[in-house]
C-alpha cells in the first residue's frame, strides 16, 4: 500500500508538467531549437541532416496554429462523437495558454456543439465565447449564428433568433445553410 502511495505525488507532478507542456510557446521554443540544430548541421557540413531537421521544425510550427487536439476533435465531430469530442477537448488543461485566440473560438465552439445535446444555457454560453473570441471561417460563424438562433427560438426570444438568422444568412455565401434557415425561419413565423 506504501508503494502506491508514493506515486499519488509522482503522478500529480506529471500532470502539472503536462500543463505547462501545452503552452503554446513551447512549440515555439522546439522550433527554435530544431532550427538551432540545424544550422549546427548545415556548419558541419552535413547538409542532408540540416535539410531535414528544417523540414522538422515545420512541426511544431504547424502545430502552434493548429492545435492538435482541436484538430482531433474536428475528426470527432465528423463521426458525431461527442463523447470523444469531450475527451480530446478535455485534455486541453488550460485553453488560455494552450492556445492562441482563434483556437479558443473553436475550442468554445466545440463546446456549444457538445452541450447543444445536453444544456441549451451552457451551449449558448460557449457560442457567445466563440463568437467574441473569432472564429476563422464564415461558415464556422454561420452555424454559430445559426444555433444561437435556435436556442433563442426555445427561450421565445424572437427577435433575437430573427437577428442572429440574418446574420447566418449573410455569411453563408456558399448557401449549404439554406435549408435550416429557411426551416428556422418557418418555425419563427409559429411563435
Amino acid at each position: 500500500m506504501q508503494i502506491g502511495n508514493k506515486f499519488v505525488p509522482l503522478q500529480a507532478e506529471i500532470k502539472i508538467r503536462m500543463k505547462y507542456l501545452q503552452n503554446k510557446y513551447v512549440k515555439l521554443v522546439v522550433a527554435g531549437l530544431i532550427i538551432l540544430w540545424a544550422v549546427y548541421q548545415f556548419t558541419e557540413r552535413n547538409i542532408w541532416n540540416g535539410i531535414a531537421l528544417i523540414f522538422l521544425s515545420l512541426v511544431p510550427i504547424f502545430l502552434y496554429f493548429r492545435n492538435e487536439y482541436i484538430l482531433l476533435t474536428f475528426l470527432r465531430l465528423r463521426k458525431q462523437d461527442f463523447v470523444g469530442m469531450e475527451k480530446w477537448l478535455g485534455r486541453i488543461k488550460d485553453p488560455k495558454t494552450a492556445l492562441i485566440r482563434k483556437q479558443q473560438g473553436y475550442y468554445n465552439y466545440m463546446y456549444g456543439v457538445i452541450y447543444s445535446q445536453k444544456n441549451l444555457t451552457q451551449a449558448e454560453k460557449y457560442f457567445r465565447k466563440a463568437l467574441q473570441l473569432g472564429l476563422s471561417m464564415d461558415f464556422d460563424l454561420a452555424m454559430v449564428k445559426l444555433s444561437l438562433a435556435g436556442i433563442m427560438m426555445q427561450k421565445r426570444k424572437k427577435r433575437e433568433a430573427q437577428e442572429l438568422l440574418s446574420d447566418a444568412k449573410k455569411l453563408d455565401k456558399q448557401k449549404m445553410l439554406t435549408d435550416q434557415i429557411k426551416m428556422l425561419q418557418q418555425q419563427l413565423k409559429k411563435i
